[in-house]
């Protein structure tokens, strides 16, 4: 595992931040778990918050538990693994899923026709992580209560067919308990993001046949080195992100074309963007896009030599030298690395909305086809929209796109009978909401992030409102052909995650930020007049 500075500017500041931390005595201090490094004021929480540090060796406790649950599965036919997850609860899993290339059904939505899409995939085969370390996340009881309630529907025995990973004490524990759950216990002294090599990613990944114990091999070979004041891959990382950001490139621009690691910059972004964006400061990952050359981006590489940095190395070794080089950044600049002081805040609005007799959705400013939209903007189409939302963009700012829709549903797109593969990518494309991300790229030099409704409410959604307020933000959210309703709760899916959407809105309009939600009130139709008239902006 080795981290290099492909250009001389981040080599020359990393190595000054680099320098001070070691006089410091930094680097030994973080490894043997010191939590005084983030101020007097998080001492108590990172205190608690350290057991990240020891996981590749104490997760090898797990490994025994793990064959048995994998048996298990298997000698009952339980081939269909789905994880009901928010945020540091699913985000590794699916990285090391993919990467190992087994099947994996990630469910961190509340999106009605991404649910019923999984409940159609075979109850009888179907065996559900439900992963929660406080166990009150309100995503993951809505699909905990819908699973019960379709598995006792089929006559099959919730218990046979729900495995639970949450921290000791917690409710959803207790709801285990009561129900006779196949319970894993978590370790209270690791957060979501930081849980990459606990039980909350081995325990899915293993029911879906990755080889856990490879991984926990890899982080435990550069875990000596974490302590060393030189070859410390986490020292150099840390030391460039901190130093970039000190510097203005707090843009973290993730390249991570033709690895072997699958989607590791998903799980990147939640843990730098929730554990910098707070106190007006912090670091924004960007995934997925080009970089654009602009003054405040650091471009990092995962083994190749496109960027700024280069971070080599196998996906175990991955995990945590990036959990360690973010808790140093923040060492750096200040801030704890460990709360998450603005996600409650959404939340909250969210209980406040559901608890109305009806959501309060406003009036449209203007109707441009399939497409609502809301908000204060002056312009009265779509193109003119993006027109104006692309010129808000501070210049040192970014535009983030949110969508509460089926992530999944662009491969439902209709393909002309004996379409080539050409044919089919533009079909899909053309029904995909990410591609709204590109083409409004094109047009400015500024960042524009993507994120899944609720889902990047438990990582970027942190950034959004405790980050620098530079940001212009463009939430989507769809009509509802068939609910879900959610048993032994005065909700569907649906409304909760309209309810969702509105609450978070909210908690950016009460700060000051500019934002625009758009309602497809045909979802197909509506993304397909959203791309057409990016491209006519």
């Amino acid at each position: 595992m080795y981290v290099s500075y492909r250009e001389e500017g981040v080599a020359a500041a990393a190595s000054s931040v680099a320098g001070r931390l070691v006089a410091d005595g930094v680097p030994a201090r973080l490894a043997d778990g010191d939590p005084t490094l983030w101020g007097e004021d998080a001492e108590a929480e990172a205190a608690a918050r350290l057991g990240w540090l020891s996981l590749p060796r104490h997760s090898r406790e797990l490994l025994p538990v793990l064959g048995r649950l994998a048996d298990r599965a298997r000698a009952a036919g339980l081939t269909n693994v789905v994880l009901a997850g928010m945020g540091g609860s699913s985000l590794a899993a699916q990285v090391i899923c993919d990467t190992a290339d087994v099947p994996l059904t990630v469910l961190d939505t509340t999106d009605p026709g991404q649910v019923r899409r999984a409940l159609a995939e075979g109850l009888s085969s179907t065996v559900v992580v439900v992963a929660g370390r406080s166990g009150s996340t309100v995503e993951t009881d809505c699909l905990l209560r819908v699973y019960e309630q379709r598995f006792a529907d089929a006559g099959l025995d919730p218990a046979g067919h729900i495995v639970v990973v949450t921290a000791p004490g917690s409710p959803l524990e207790r709801h285990a308990v009561r129900a006779g759950d196949q319970l894993v216990p978590a370790s209270p002294s690791v957060g979501g993001r930081y849980s990459a090599l606990s039980a909350f990613g081995l325990v899915p990944a293993a029911l879906a046949g990755a080889d856990v114990e490879r991984l926990l091999d890899d982080a435990g070979e550069v875990l000596p080195l974490l302590s060393r004041e030189d070859g410390n891959p986490g020292l150099d990382l840390g030391a460039a992100l901190a130093a970039s950001a000190l510097a203005g490139r707090d843009k973290l621009v993730l390249e991570d074309r033709l690895t072997a690691i699958n989607g590791l910059p998903d799980w990147i972004e939640e843990l730098v963007a929730e554990s910098t964006g707070k106190q007006g400061k912090g670091i924004l990952p960007v995934v997925g896009a080009d970089p654009n050359g602009a003054s405040d981006e650091l471009v990092v590489a995962i083994d190749s030599d496109d960027g700024d940095v280069r971070v080599d190395g196998p996906l175990g070794a991955q995990f945590l030298v990036w959990e360690y080089a973010t808790a140093l950044a923040c060492a750096v600049l200040r801030v704890n690395p460990f709360d998450e002081p603005n996600v409650a805040e959404s939340a909250a609005n969210t209980d406040t909305l559901l608890s109305l007799p009806d959501l309060p959705t406003g009036a449209p400013s203007f109707v441009d086809g399939p497409v609502e939209a809301y908000g204060a903007a002056t312009a009265r189409d779509l193109p003119g929209l993006f027109a104006e939302l692309l010129h808000t963009i501070p210049r040192d700012g970014y535009l983030a796109i949110m969508a509460y829709l089926d992530r999944l549903a662009a491969f439902d797109a209709p393909v002309p009978e004996g379409a080539d593969f050409d044919q089919m990518t533009d079909a899909w494309m053309m029904a995909d909401p990410l591609t709204l991300r590109a083409l409004l790229a094109q047009r400015t030099d500024r960042p524009v992030t993507f994120g899944w409704g609720p889902r990047f409410l438990h990582s970027t959604g942190q950034y959004h409102k405790g980050g620098p307020q530079n940001g212009v933000f463009l939430q989507i959210t769809g009509a509802v052909e068939e609910d879900v309703a959610v048993p032994g709760r005065p909700y569907t899916l649906g409304r909760l995650q309209l309810a969702q959407a509105l609450g978070d809105l909210g908690a950016l309009e009460t700060r000051g930020r500019p934002a625009v939600r758009l309602h497809l009130t045909d979802r197909a139709a509506g993304v397909a007049r959203l791309l057409a008239a990016a491209q006519e902006a």
